[in-house]
């Protein structure tokens, strides 16, 4: 039997005290970049030699709050203060990423309570492989692939710090008995970041506050031609464009060469200097795609974000091309049944259905009673099987009619879960692409020409709904409804 490794730490820093939440983010990100620093170091060193002396570990920085008083900050606001007195913290990871998210939101917290923070190394380590992530010229081994095991030498990414039981609300305090400061821990953080780079081929600095989701290619080649169009006019305040591969254009008449092989969810970043520009991701067909690409996207902290794809309508009055405006969601998408129960509602965000429905009616030049030839409110039914129509119709549609659905996909309600989950606002705007129940399948050739038409102007309704939304102050999107009796002072 070998001994073991002696442990070689990352040089200890004390913590430090601020007032000011700037100079708090500027010590987090110093901290962050020596530790990940000496791993990397370290890790090139065994890479070189093949031999690893000893074993080595760096900690994740974090910030701490305490607050001593029961006093109240603005009851208005859903984030940026503590319920009650206590300790309370959060690991960091990329700070330099998280920059203006973390001063923010230290900001608030400082004013709210008139309270410092402490900034200063945690107990957590930070795993090799997240250390590397941003050093693309570097890639970490198989195990076995060095003759020595990375595991002896390195710590490696921790499945009981990587879960949401922070956002699904089972979490106890932290090992130190303090409260938690932030919805996710640094590692799970990095794992997310990690998962985004692989499945949208694009780099988690890419990604913009506001998001759309879709399940149709169409989508894509309709946001690249609003892309170009708004880079062609720089009053919009958009600066650049940036395709899978992290392929960035400036001009409107920018090249961009495609992949030889998409990744499983091509994503796309119409780009401002504050980050509040456009992200559209195409997730392609089904309720785990949903959950996958939003269970990552979340990390991020985006201000909202929608699904615009299509669905069969339920109802004979629709037509294709029809839009659906979903107030309510019925789940039978099952994904999401572990941790955030069915019985659980998801309520529409009066927000983003506001702006949704003027974004409809400013792009189709319709209002009040006309608009309503084109676009129904109601219930959206999100279901887990593509070829549900194929079933026995008595149980399916008996549960659609009871529910008075008007409109089904496999995507809408996974998202708006996950948003409702992960406090993130969520909204639905589907355009109806097939009617199963009365004969008109999605098959070639049935598209009418008001279908191809209504098509091209949904993705212009999701992005004026994205500028709609940007517009409005950061506390008034972020509903209270989303938060519960005791949540993380970070958004």
């Amino acid at each position: 039997m070998t001994d073991p490794l002696t442990i070689q730490i990352s040089p200890h820093a004390d913590p430090e005290t601020f007032t000011d939440p700037a100079a708090a983010v500027a010590r987090l990100e110093a901290l962050y970049a020596e530790a990940t620093g000496f791993l990397l170091t370290k890790f090139n060193e065994v890479l070189e030699t093949g031999a690893a002396p000893s074993r080595y570990r760096a900690f994740y920085p974090e910030v701490r709050l305490t607050v001593n008083s029961h006093v109240k900050g603005d009851s208005r606001l859903s984030f940026g203060h503590v319920s009650e007195p206590g300790t309370y913290s959060a690991t960091i990871t990329r700070p330099d990423l998280f920059r203006n998210y973390l001063t923010q939101q230290i900001g608030l917290l400082m004013r709210n309570h008139s309270a410092t923070v402490q900034v200063g190394p945690s107990t957590t380590p930070i795993p090799v492989h997240f250390a590397v992530a941003g050093q693309p010229e570097v890639t970490v081994p198989q195990e076995g692939a060095l003759g020595i095991s990375l595991r002896d030498v390195f710590d490696v990414p921790s499945l009981a710090s990587m879960n949401d039981d922070i956002v699904n609300g089972t979490a106890g305090l932290h090992p130190d008995g303090s409260g938690h400061l932030a919805p996710f821990t640094a590692q799970r953080v990095d794992y997310s970041l990690a998962r985004l780079a692989h499945y949208t081929a694009t780099l988690p600095e890419h990604f913009q506050n506001h998001v759309l989701f879709t399940n149709y290619q169409f989508y894509v080649d309709e946001f690249e031609a609003v892309a170009r169009r708004m880079l062609a006019d720089p009053s919009q305040g958009y600066t650049s464009f940036v395709a899978p591969g992290n392929v960035e254009i400036t001009t409107p008449d920018g090249a961009i060469a495609p992949l030889s092989k998409l990744p499983q969810m091509p994503t796309y970043h119409l780009k401002r200097p504050d980050g509040n520009g456009i992200t559209l991701v195409n997730i392609g067909v089904g309720p785990s795609n949903a959950k996958t690409a939003t269970d990552h996207i979340a990390v991020l902290r985006p201000h909202a974000w929608l699904m615009v794809g299509h669905c069969a309508g339920l109802r004979n009055s629709q037509s294709l091309g029809d839009f659906v405006l979903a107030h309510a969601y019925l789940r039978e998408d099952h994904v999401l049944d572990d941790d955030l129960p069915i019985w659980v509602p998801i309520p529409a965000l009066a927000e983003v259905q506001v702006a949704l429905q003027e974004a409809v009616a400013e792009i189709t030049q319709l209002e009040g009673y006309e608009l309503k030839r084109i676009m129904r409110t109601g219930t959206v039914a999100t279901i887990d099987n593509r070829n549900w129509e194929l079933r026995d119709q008595s149980g399916p549609v008996q549960r659609l009619s009871q529910s008075r659905a008007i409109a089904l996909d496999m995507e809408s309600a996974t998202i708006a879960a996950n948003g409702f989950r992960f406090r993130v606002p969520y909204g639905t705007l589907l355009c109806v692409s097939d009617k199963p129940l009365h004969g008109e399948l999605k098959l070639p050739g049935m598209a009418t020409e008001f279908y191809r038409t209504q098509v091209a102007n949904h993705l212009l309704i999701g992005v004026r709904a994205m500028e709609k939304l940007r517009d409005m102050p950061l506390e008034r999107i972020h509903s209270r409804k989303l938060r519960s009796f005791d949540e993380t002072a970070f958004l």
